[in-house]
């Protein structure tokens, strides 16, 4: 890449710049300047004004997950259950064998995307799907991929019928009898997962593709894949990153959440063989390991402190002991991981900040403790933050915890509305999503979109944090408005901040000397109203000094006369 972009304003990862300018040749990022390049590049874009930052970070995200989904039964583009129907009705119809033969052992029918607040209770059946796919087994991801929608020739396929035991925070949805109607939640997934044949070495490589593709398009040039391991049916992609990295095709910088699994006892050899897969170096990194605490609102398997407020009450699922998180933890922290837990309730929250506490009590944190992954001061973080005690907003500043955000649920959409505060009562309403109050506490934000569960465009999840609303929600009265955050600080949290946890030299900020990770939107929205934040577009994105997305206007072609400009006067 040679190139300048001029007349543009630099958000440059912590502050807005007074330059105009930035300029890049092979790829480095060589002057922050104004006006014109004393040497002009072969290529020159006038921004007009429009806003430059670095490359977005999204700090939690699923990329081999979405983009196999992607390429497969993708439903998560429908409004209406209908639509989803007809969605995998012209899929199955595509994917069928000339002949129309089936063979139930090899044929799935397999993808995802489905809302639970298109089915009453949230939980479809089996009789419905049976209805667009009737002669195929077909197992379809929630977009939250914390339940699965199975069809009965799946369930016949895996064996599942009245006499099946859930496993350990697992549920099987049954009706009266006891059979099982055809959604399963967390765990309970396994039981069919594990009869789908597994993904091959090129789709799970073809999904890689896709999804940094649709990331890049976005202005995200780095990441942090939640769940590196096997998990709800998709194979472990470690192997595939680290092929991608060494053959070039893994353009984006990564880290790995290598996946902590269930029903670990021995948590020593469990460290061990995490260390083994422990990488520092490199396009792909592993130094942080997943810890999935709870479930979601939605299933009621939030881990809550107390009950829910709707008659199935309960208090949701923990899937650690206490003392299993304190030792792992330390475990870890003293073999040079950072540490990356999924925590949507307050009891969740409360059980991961207690966790961090013990550690730096026993004096391990931030040591620089021997270890493959160890580089010094740890990155400790919990993601989704849903409910949290207002006791506990503190503790993340105080442990240097950072708060991982998924901005874009922090709204009134319709899980909110049906399946969340009807659930959660008047008290615990009042705790959702406090990305304010975790600001005002001075603590460490990051961003990211956990897609595929929902959009990754930074864009939309940067106007729910100032809004705390968006147009596409079915309420857009704000959500807890005192919660909102501002520009600035929802522009730090997913570029430097995000950065900061994947321990990141080259992304998250520009700086000369490093190569060019950069993102143009389409818009200045410091100039906007926050209201229109979500119609901004990415135009450009640069990941790792080559252009690897650009939707600006076709340039013009240049003049062949002697008197031909050495730049450009328009976006090109």
């Amino acid at each position: 890449m040679d190139l300048d972009i001029l007349d543009v304003t630099i958000f440059d990862g912590e502050a807005l710049r007074a330059e105009n300018r930035v300029s890049i040749r092979d790829g480095i990022i060589t002057e922050i300047g104004t006006g014109p390049a004393a040497v002009p590049a072969s290529r020159t874009i006038n921004a007009d004004g429009k806003l430059l930052t670095p490359g977005f970070v999204d700090a939690h995200v699923h990329t081999t997950f979405g983009g196999q989904e992607a390429l497969a039964c993708d439903i998560s583009g429908a409004d209406s259950l209908e639509a989803a129907l007809q969605m995998i009705r012209d899929y199955v119809a595509e994917t069928t064998r000339d002949d129309g033969a089936t063979d139930p052992a090899n044929d799935w029918v397999i993808g995802g995307g489905w809302s639970m607040a298109h089915f009453p209770g949230g939980d479809p059946t089996a009789d419905i799907l049976d209805e667009a796919c009737p002669d195929r087994p077909a197992i379809l991801l929630s977009a939250d991929h914390h339940s699965a929608w199975v069809n009965t020739q799946a369930m016949t396929a895996a064996g599942l019928d009245e006499t099946s035991t859930a496993p350990a925070g697992g549920v099987i949805v049954a009706d009266s009898a006891g059979r099982p109607t055809g959604c399963l939640h967390e765990s309970a997934i396994d039981l069919v997962s594990a009869h789908v044949p597994a993904a091959s070495d090129e789709e799970v490589l073809a999904g890689l593709r896709e999804g940094q593709r649709y990331l890049n398009s976005l202005g995200v040039t780095a990441w942090m894949d939640a769940i590196v391991g096997d998990y709800g049916g998709h194979r472990d992609p470690y192997d595939t990153y680290v092929g991608a990295a060494e053959s070039g095709v893994l353009r984006s910088e990564v880290v790995g959440s290598l996946w902590w699994r269930r029903g670990v006892e021995d948590i020593d050899a469990e460290v061990a063989r995490l260390t083994d897969l422990a990488r520092s170096d490199g396009r792909f990194r592993a130094t942080s390991v997943k810890f999935m605490l709870d479930g979601i609102v939605e299933s009621r398997t939030a881990a809550m402190t107390t009950e829910y407020t709707c008659t199935c009450g309960g208090f949701g699922t923990s899937y650690f002991t206490r003392a299993h998180l304190e030792a792992s933890f330390a475990a870890l922290d003293a073999a040079g991981f950072d540490i990356h837990c999924h925590a949507i309730g307050d009891a969740a929250v409360k059980a991961a900040l207690d966790a961090f506490e013990a550690v730096r009590s026993q004096g391990t944190a931030g040591t620089g403790t021997t270890g493959a992954a160890d580089t010094g001061e740890r990155r400790h973080h919990i993601a989704h933050v849903q409910v949290v005690d207002p006791a506990d907003v503190p503790r993340f500043a105080e442990l240097g915890v950072t708060a991982n955000l998924q901005a874009l649920w922090a709204c009134y959409d319709e899980q909110m509305i049906d399946l969340n505060l009807p659930f959660l009562g008047a008290e615990r309403s009042g705790w959702l999503y406090p990305f304010g109050s975790l600001n005002r506490s001075g603590t460490h934000l990051a961003m990211g979109s956990d897609w595929p569960v929902s959009t990754a465009n930074p864009w939309d999840a940067i106007h729910v944090a100032l809004n705390r609303s968006h147009p596409t929600a079915a309420d857009e009265s704000p959500l807890l408005p005192d919660e909102a955050i501002d520009l600035m600080t929802a522009l730090r949290a997913y570029t430097a901040g995000s950065a900061r946890l994947l321990r990141s030299a080259d992304n998250g900020h520009i700086r000369p000397g490093r190569p060019a990770n950069l993102a143009l939107a389409g818009a200045n929205p410091f100039k906007l109203p926050p209201t229109d934040i979500a119609e901004i577009t990415n135009e450009l994105t640069i990941c790792d000094g080559r252009l690897v997305h650009d939707a600006l206007p076709p340039r013009t072609p240049e003049p062949t006369t002697p008197s031909a400009p050495t730049t450009t006067g328009s976006a090109s």
